[in-house]
């Protein structure tokens, strides 16, 4: 979470560039992501060499003996101008041929430059990030978000970041195994990406190899995951994103998260040509689907994929997705994604086209409505997951009402530990019983499928859940006049008191 404190040094660090005459919001924040990922880059080979020293096996670094001035712990030592000449003619060309040589990121870096025009404000950037807590779990992508924050088109792009939270819920319940593809259509930062391999990670480490940091943060070093790394390293993480910026950040996120040729592209997967550039992508391809697409209103007709136009005749995004994620993934493939609630009870005929396609063509399996206030302060809207297999049969359809998050709902999202049945929420879905959940009064359970037919498809908790009445007794009103009368004599007397006093 981005404190006020954190967000006061990001803020002087963006007038820092402002004064040293970079002003496009754009271009300031690429800048501050590359000298971001090279200290991250230092931290993750100092980690790497010191786990390679504790197993005693031999580590070659990404750095060599005689490139070590590279790494962020020596340049930031060196004097303003020094600095300069080390980072813009040394460190940039050895990100864009040596480091991406190692990764996908290749082609998101060969455009990578040093556009910082002197030593002194290089000298006072890294000395702010520096002091930036690029180490405390994802607090790297927090940073980002705040900066993304600062960008005049941010929510109208889709553009904001799905919290770290309700991911590490919505990878829970998919459950993704290491052998199995997992795709984001929309991936912006690699967010869902990241954490599929977090959470692998957390459930294939070994437990005495677990390391804890000095802020008691937990390192999990996977290693059982290592019959598959060739498939992880290779074919595993897929995403696709039509923003440049959001693709270079979401490749460098995932070489630092131990990815390092993830299949990040530059297209927009709602496209004509999204069929024709990648065949094998676009249809009966991925195990699992998790992602959080824009809801950016209308698109052009001409430009959709004819393949979703053929299933439903629309221009909305958030059904158009739900249409494009079916389609990738393949037979027995399970998907979480984020939609607006306007896509359980829309009554147009695309919104009941596409509930019917989760419902009678497919196994609709959840519907986690989520409190409005979870993406703010970037929006508002209320959201829900829908949580469904490709093929198969819906049944039941498990519902579950998550009425806090473990924040404050309101714009400063402050935490409240307390509050939280997103645990709860995942620990439900994996105990749930058709059998022992039917009170529809109850924070989660299960409706037929019959019913949501008979409800034309309406997956609105609030269409699904019934209301609690407790009968209430009261006195008799003769009672409660007498009471009323008594009580007015007592507020007489007290007036006269008070008169008298006054005399």
């Amino acid at each position: 979470m981005v404190t006020n404190q954190l967000k006061s040094k990001i803020d002087a660090l963006w007038l820092e560039f402002h004064s040293g005459g970079i002003t496009n919001p754009i271009t300031v924040i690429e800048q501050i992501s590359y000298l971001m990922f090279a200290r991250l880059l230092d931290l993750a080979e100092a980690r790497e060499e010191k786990r390679a020293e504790r197993l005693k096996k031999p580590y070659k670094g990404l750095f060599p003996p005689d490139k070590q001035q590279l790494r962020w712990s020596q340049f930031r030592n060196f004097g303003g101008e020094k600095m300069l000449g080390v980072v813009r003619d040394e460190l940039f060309p050895f990100m864009r041929t040596k480091i991406a040589d190692r990764s996908a990121l290749g082609k998101f870096l060969k455009d990578a430059n040093c556009l910082i025009p002197n030593g002194n404000l290089l000298s006072r950037a890294v000395s702010a990030v520096e002091e930036l807590p690029l180490t405390k779990g994802d607090t790297k992508g927090d940073l980002y978000e705040y900066l993304l924050g600062k960008l005049s088109t941010a929510g109208i792009a889709g553009q904001f970041r799905t919290p770290r939270h309700i991911i590490r819920a919505m990878i829970a319940i998919l459950d993704p195994k290491p052998d199995e593809t997992i795709c984001d259509p929309a991936c912006g930062t690699a967010g869902f990406l990241i954490g599929a391999m977090e959470y692998l990670k957390e459930k294939y480490s070994t437990p005495d190899l677990v390391e804890t940091d000095e802020e008691g943060n937990k390192h999990y070093p996977g290693d059982l995951l290592e019959p598959y790394r060739e498939h992880i390293q290779g074919d595993m993480m897929h995403g696709f994103d039509f923003d440049s910026t959001m693709l270079r950040i979401a490749a460098m996120n995932l070489l630092l998260h131990g990815i390092e040729h993830p299949a990040i592209a530059y297209q927009d997967t709602l496209g004509s040509n999204f069929s024709e550039r990648y065949p094998n992508d676009s249809e009966d391809r991925f195990h699992v689907i998790a992602a959080n697409p824009p809801f950016k209103g209308t698109l052009d007709l001409e430009n959709i994929d004819p393949a979703l136009k053929s299933k439903v005749k629309t221009k909305k995004s958030e059904l158009l997705f739900i249409v494009l994620i079916l389609r990738m993934l393949n037979q027995g493939g399970r998907s979480a994604v984020i939609v607006p609630d306007g896509v359980l009870f829309g009554s147009s005929q695309a919104h009941v086209a596409v509930r019917k396609l989760l419902v009678d063509d497919n196994q609709l399996e959840a519907v986690i409505s989520l409190p409005a206030g979870v993406f703010k302060p970037y929006a508002g809207v209320s959201t829900a997951i829908l949580v469904f297999t490709k093929g198969g049969r819906t049944d039941e359809v498990w519902f579950y009402d998550v009425e806090a998050d473990g924040f404050s709902l309101d714009d400063k999202r402050t935490p409240q530990p307390g509050k939280d049945d997103l645990p709860d929420m995942v620990a439900r879905w994996n105990e749930r019983d058709p059998k022992k959940e039917s009170d529809r009064t109850e924070k989660h359970f299960f409706v037929p499928v019959c019913d949501i037919r008979a409800n034309k498809y309406d997956l609105s908790l609030n269409r699904s859940k019934e209301t609690k009445h407790e009968e209430a007794s009261y006195d008799p009103p003769k009672t409660i006049l007498k009471r009323m009368r008594k009580l007015e004599k007592d507020i007489l007397k007290d007036i006269d008191e008070l008169e008298g006093m006054l005399k």
